[in-house]
């Protein structure tokens, strides 16, 4: 899970993590969910492959 404390913890978003935001996003046209084009940001991260981190090689 996602936190945005300093100890956050990250991880990829998955193809079922973008379709439950659409979900919400669509029961709530008028929420920030839908409003702030969060919805599709959601949808393209899930359509990202994941990069490896080349850091200390």
């Amino acid at each position: 899970m996602s936190t945005n404390d300093a100890g956050s913890t990250r991880r990829k978003m998955t193809p079922e993590d973008a379709r439950r935001i659409q979900r919400s996003a669509d029961k709530n046209p008028h929420g920030n969910t839908a409003t702030t084009g969060f919805k599709q940001r959601a949808q393209s991260a899930a359509d990202t492959p994941s990069r490896r981190s080349r850091r200390g090689k």
